[in-house]
C-alpha cells in the first residue's frame, strides 16, 4: 500500500489512451474559454507603448469591454482554439518523455525538467503560426489597430465575419513577409516558453512535494496540487516575463531581431519594461492553472486502466 503523505504520480503506461484523449480535448476546451480575455489583455499591454492606452490589466479589462463589448475580450478566439491539437501533442510529448527518461535517471526533477522542455518545442512548432494570426486579431480595437495590420470593418456594404477577418489577417501577413512571416518570433517563442515550462513541471513537483509534508494527512492530494500549480506557474512566469514581452513584440510589431527588440525597449521603456503584462499573465495563470492542474490530474485519474484504480489512494 502506497503511503498517503508521498503524492501518486500517474505516468503514461497507467492510463487508457482513448478516454485520457477525449476527456483531455473536452478539458482543454473549457480552460481556453476561461482565461482567453487575459491573454488578450496581456498581449496588448505588452505591445502598447508605455501607457498610452491601458493603465494596466483592470484598466484594460473595463476599457475593453466598454468600448468593445464582451466580444472584444475575445478578438482571435475561434483562430486560437485550433491549439486544441498543439496541447494534445504538448501532453502527449510529456508522458511520452517522461517515459523515455525514466529508463536513464529515476529522479522526478530531471524527468520533469527533459519532458517538459522537449513538449514544449513540440507545441510552439504548432501553435506559432496560429498565435501569429490570431494575435493580430487581439490588436484590433474598434476603428483602429494596435499592430502591423488593420482588418477591413466592411467588404461591400456588409461587416466581415469573424473569419472574413481572419482571411484577411492571412493575406496581409503573406504579402508582407510571405510563408515565414507565419513563425515570426519563433525563436523567441523557443526562448520563452521552453523554459517556462521545463521550470514549471519541477516546481510544480517540488511544492506539491512540500505541501504534502506540511499539510495533515487527511487533505486531499488533489487540494495541495490545486495550491502548487499556481506557485509554479508565478515562480516561471516571474523568470520568463522578459522574454515574453519581446516574443509579443517581435510578433505584432513585425520586428525581426531579438537583440535589436530588447535595447530598443530598454532605451524607450528601462528595465521596468521587461514586466509588462506580468500582474495579468500571474492573474490569468492562477485561476487557469488551478483549473489545468485539477482538470489534468483528475483526467489522469479518470484515465486510469481499470485494474490499476484500487491500488491508488488520493
Amino acid at each position: 500500500m502506497e503511503n498517503k503523505r508521498n503524492i501518486p504520480i500517474i505516468e503514461w503506461e497507467d492510463m487508457d489512451k482513448k478516454k485520457f484523449y477525449v476527456f483531455g480535448v473536452c478539458m482543454t476546451m473549457m480552460i481556453r474559454v476561461s482565461i482567453y480575455p487575459f491573454t488578450l489583455i496581456r498581449t496588448r499591454l505588452q505591445v502598447q507603448k508605455g501607457k498610452s492606452l491601458y493603465n494596466g490589466t483592470f484598466d484594460a479589462f473595463l476599457k475593453i469591454l466598454r468600448t468593445e463589448g464582451a466580444t472584444g475580450l475575445y478578438r482571435g478566439f475561434l483562430v486560437n482554439t485550433l491549439t486544441l491539437f498543439s496541447g494534445q501533442c504538448y501532453v502527449t510529448t510529456y508522458e511520452l518523455t517522461r517515459k523515455f527518461v525514466s529508463r536513464y535517471s529515476s529522479n522526478n526533477t530531471v524527468k520533469s525538467l527533459v519532458a517538459g522542455g522537449s513538449a514544449s518545442l513540440v507545441a510552439q512548432s504548432i501553435t506559432v503560426p496560429i498565435d501569429v494570426v490570431s494575435q493580430h486579431l487581439m490588436m484590433q480595437r474598434r476603428g483602429e489597430s494596435m499592430g502591423r495590420f488593420r482588418v477591413q470593418s466592411k467588404v461591400e456594404g456588409k461587416r466581415i465575419v469573424v473569419f472574413g477577418q481572419t482571411k484577411d489577417i492571412i493575406v496581409q501577413i503573406f504579402k508582407a513577409d510571405g510563408p515565414k512571416g507565419f513563425y515570426r518570433g519563433y525563436v523567441a517563442s523557443l526562448l520563452t516558453y521552453i523554459p517556462n515550462s521545463a521550470v514549471w513541471w519541477p516546481f510544480y513537483h517540488f511544492y506539491a512535494e512540500q505541501l504534502s509534508r506540511l499539510a495533515p494527512k487527511d487533505v486531499p492530494h488533489l487540494l495541495l496540487q490545486a495550491v502548487s500549480g499556481p506557485l509554479a506557474a508565478a515562480t516561471a512566469a516571474t523568470l520568463t516575463n522578459p522574454m515574453d514581452v519581446i516574443r509579443a513584440r517581435v510578433q505584432v510589431e513585425g520586428k525581426s531581431s531579438i537583440i535589436g527588440t530588447f535595447r530598443q525597449l530598454m532605451v524607450e521603456e528601462g528595465p521596468w519594461g521587461l514586466t509588462k503584462g506580468l500582474s495579468a499573465r500571474i492573474i490569468s495563470s492562477t485561476p487557469s492553472t488551478i483549473v489545468i492542474v485539477v482538470g489534468y490530474e483528475t483526467l489522469k485519474k479518470l484515465s486510469l486502466r481499470p485494474e490499476l484504480v484500487d491500488s491508488r489512494h488520493w
